[in-house]
């Protein structure tokens, strides 16, 4: 990006996993504990935006659109990058790498999904979800992953 421009998009991403136990189980309470570190450490990442932080502890633990065993998490980045960068090269990865001690195989159709939204919009967490059931045809520029990415959309001018 040239020094002074800012992109017409960010990157957004929604994430789900199902629970092995309710919140309140011993056995997922570093899960739980280390909530408030994630969100704190993805607050001050370079090239985050926002995130979905709704419910009484600050996070999204509360919202439950697909089933009561499965929560999620929203946020928005400046770049596919910068997202790519917490997630595997800061201390997020230490949680990642345990998602099994936490989580169970579901059988919604992805785990994750990434889409360009315009730079101020917040996405819905229908959206999301729409986006989710998107991403289960494969990747496309509306809706993919990590492995197969799309370029933000460009804008074009009428003259």
């Amino acid at each position: 990006m040239l020094l002074g421009m800012t992109s017409a998009f960010h990157l957004a991403q929604f994430n789900v996993a199902r629970l092995r136990a309710p919140l309140t189980d011993p056995s997922i309470a570093e899960f739980v504990a280390g909530l408030d570190i994630i969100n704190a450490l993805a607050d001050a990442a370079p090239g985050f935006v926002w995130r979905l932080a709704e419910g009484p502890d600050g996070d999204a633990t509360t919202v439950r659109p697909l089933a009561e065993d499965i929560i999620v998490t929203m946020s928005v980045w400046d770049s596919v990058e910068s997202l790519r960068a917490f997630s595997y090269q800061s201390a997020h990865l230490d949680y990642l790498r345990r998602r099994r001690d936490w989580f169970l195989p579901h059988d919604l159709p992805a785990s994750l999904v990434l889409w360009w939204v315009p730079t101020g919009h917040l996405p819905t967490v229908e959206e999301a979800c729409e986006r989710l059931d998107l991403v289960a045809a494969g990747p496309s520029p509306e809706a993919f992953t990590f492995r197969r990415t799309f370029p933000a959309p460009e804008l074009t001018t009428r003259r």
